[in-house]
């Protein structure tokens, strides 16, 4: 019988001590590689929408988190966990906005309503730690905690922080006429959002059981023993690398700070003028890139994901089990996680399809180990909850 704290993961172990390496800037015999696909032998069960997370009745939420977790195949470093959201701009709820929904199914999105008109009447931006959405999202997180507990695990949210919540709150083109007409009032918006993240970041880790046995980085399925998360600012794409400087680089530098681990979500061409100053955040350890609706695909992107590489941050993929070999040919396998897409687990001519992921040895040709292999961790290095 397994000893795994996770019912779901009987190798948690193995899975662990991969992105334990992988944080610490080494490797084991191979980079962390997360594989879902359905379960065998199990009805397939999705995981509820934004407005259904909204709305619909917690505990029946939580029922249908928990039979989607059991219809889920978690292969190779796959850790089983479940990042509940409202939509994009939880944020700026929790900060008082309102919310809007996309009609139809097709596209199930949400986004925050801007209410703020002058920024004098607007401040200061507060937690409104009795409003509908934070009681909402904390008494959900607990529910969680207690159905996923020995089973799964429970991953932040999606934050939306930074300028990307004053952006939610006040619209796009009203901000950016902001930075110059207004540059005092949005300086104490800033600071006063930022000063709410740990707060936030904090309560919500301990509401979701996050200290018992690790979490994912919010909606990108990572996995780490301690403080994890995925952070952004979109509304880079509309900004100059001297405003990028000014009012969005010490943002990330303090919520990076307050991780033990984090991965940045970098998003669009428009964005990339400001990878020198992105690049310079060193405590951002990963970065993922995503070329954005109407951009050349994932793949012909190698040149970037190669130099930031040399730039000594590390890259998450995106990839089939027939593309991987592509990649791995030119990156770094200590500064690269993949995250494989299969439609089942009968695929087995891939390393990739196998219940531990593929041992070095099933590895395409010219697989190097960058660092020496250590022994998979003892239970004794698992957060002490886990046990």
């Amino acid at each position: 019988m397994s000893d795994s704290p996770l019912s779901l993961k009987p190798d948690f172990a193995e899975a662990a001590a991969r992105w334990e390496a992988f944080w610490n800037g080494e490797m084991l015999d191979r980079p962390p590689v997360a594989i879902t696909c359905p379960a065998e032998g199990v009805e397939g069960v999705d995981t509820p929408n934004y407005r259904q997370q909204s709305f619909d009745d917690l505990d029946e939420l939580v029922a249908r988190v928990d039979a989607a977790m059991h219809s889920t195949y978690w292969g190779g470093d796959a850790i089983p966990q479940f990042s509940p959201s409202f939509g994009p701009d939880n944020f700026a709820a929790f900060i008082g906005a309102e919310i809007e929904w996309s009609e139809g199914e097709e596209i199930n999105t949400s986004w925050a309503v801007p209410y703020v008109e002058d920024w004098e009447d607007a401040l200061p931006l507060t937690l409104q730690e009795d409003g509908y959405w934070w009681t909402r999202m904390v008494a959900y997180m607990e529910k969680l905690a207690a159905a996923g507990a020995g089973k799964w695990l429970v991953s932040h949210i999606d934050m939306h922080s930074n300028m990307d919540a004053l952006v939610s709150v006040r619209g796009a083109t009203p901000l950016c006429l902001d930075l110059y007409i207004q540059t005092d009032a949005v300086k104490r918006a800033n600071a006063q959002a930022n000063a709410l993240y740990p707060m936030m970041h904090d309560a919500l880790h301990e509401a979701g059981g996050m200290d018992r046995c690790g979490t994912g980085a919010g909606w990108i399925r990572a996995y780490s023993a301690g403080k994890c998360n995925a952070m952004q600012c979109d509304y880079i794409v509309c900004i100059s690398p001297a405003h990028f400087r000014e009012f969005v680089m010490p943002d990330l530098i303090d919520e990076a700070a307050h991780l033990d681990h984090a991965i940045y979500h970098w998003d669009g061409p428009d964005a990339l003028v400001h990878i020198d100053d992105l690049m310079a955040i060193d405590d951002i350890e990963c970065i993922q890139w995503v070329p954005g609706a109407g951009a050349k695909p994932f793949i012909e992107w190698m040149d970037l994901l190669v130099e930031i590489q040399q730039r000594g941050k590390s890259v998450m993929v995106y990839c089939s089990a027939a593309q991987l070999p592509v990649f791995h040919k030119a990156l770094r396998p200590d500064r690269v996680w993949y995250h494989v897409s299969a439609a089942d687990r009968r695929t087995r001519n891939s390393p990739l399809q196998s219940r531990s992921a593929g041992r070095s040895s099933d590895w395409p040709a010219g697989f190097v180990r960058r660092s020496p292999l250590t022994p998979t961790p003892t239970r004794t290095a698992w957060p002490m909850k886990c046990r």
